[in-house]
Order: C-alpha cells, then sequence, then structure tokens
C-alpha cells in the first residue's frame, strides 16, 4: 500500500489503516524530512511510504517478509527503515507515549476486571478395583504359535 493510494482516503478510513490520524500523520511526516538525511543512493521509497511502512509494522504487526513484498524491496531495507523511523522519532521526544508512572498518576479511574478459569474439576473415569485397566498393547506379551 503507497501513500499516493490513500492519501485521498476519508479521516476516518485513513485512521483505521494507519492508527494515526492524517494530521499526526503529516506532523509526522514533515519532521521526518526535516531530521532524516539523504546521503549515499536515493531510496526506493518515499519518507511517506517509510513512515506508512514503519506505521503498518507498529500496527498490524506485520512480518518484514510480508512488508518487504508488498514494496518490493529487501528485508533488510524493511529493518533498517524501521529502526531509523523509530530511532529519529525517539529523539525528537514528541511522539512517544506517556510512561508508566505518568499513567499512575492520572486522575483516571481504571476498572480492571479479571476471571478466573483455571480452577474447573477435570472429567475423569472413576477408578475402581474392579474396572480393568487399559493396557498398551506392546506391553502385553505375544503368543507364540
Amino acid at each position: 500500500m503507497r501513500h499516493e493510494k490513500i492519501k485521498d482516503y476519508a479521516a476516518g478510513k485513513f485512521k483505521r489503516l494507519t492508527g494515526v490520524k492524517r494530521e499526526t500523520f503529516t506532523k509526522i511526516l514533515s519532521f521526518l524530512e526535516t531530521e532524516l538525511r539523504d546521503f549515499g543512493r536515493p531510496p526506493k521509497l518515499s519518507r511517506a511510504d517509510q513512515l506508512l511502512m514503519s506505521l503498518m509494522y507498529w500496527r498490524e504487526y506485520r512480518t518484514q517478509f510480508h512488508i518487504s513484498e508488498t514494496y518490493g524491496v529487501s528485508e533488510a531495507i524493511i529493518c533498517q527503515t524501521i529502526q531509523k523511523v523509530e530511532n529519529t522519532l525517539m529523539k525528537s521526544g514528541q511522539f512517544n507515549l506517556p510512561g508508566k508512572k505518568e499513567l499512575q498518576d492520572s486522575k483516571t479511574l481504571i476498572e480492571v476486571i479479571v476471571f478466573d478459569v483455571a480452577e474447573q474439576p477435570i472429567e475423569r473415569p472413576i477408578k475402581s478395583k474392579t474396572a480393568p485397566t487399559a493396557e498398551k498393547r506392546s506391553a502385553t506379551p505375544k503368543k507364540h504359535r
């Protein structure tokens, strides 16, 4: 899926596909275009496609093999691109998720419901002295002819 194909999607469909709003996508994209340097050979994928590919990897848990087949590049390029985008976004500090301590200190009430389904009785045949015990065939002696 290339960025040219999805750039005209409706806002709801765009967010459903990428996991972020269009405004957030453009903000991240403009940041990546200013921060990531172009050197060496020109990349096959545009910055928008690189960001979309990274979001696809994070959101859908697709394997790098499947993404490489979608975009027509090698798995190594996919891995390098995802790491490059991830490291750049982490260094910026603008796109980090709140930490565990911030979530604990919030005034939001979180209700957790836990279901314990581990202790269920197991149906087993009742053992008695009169009931025969099944044995393996290999354990019984063979009759000689």
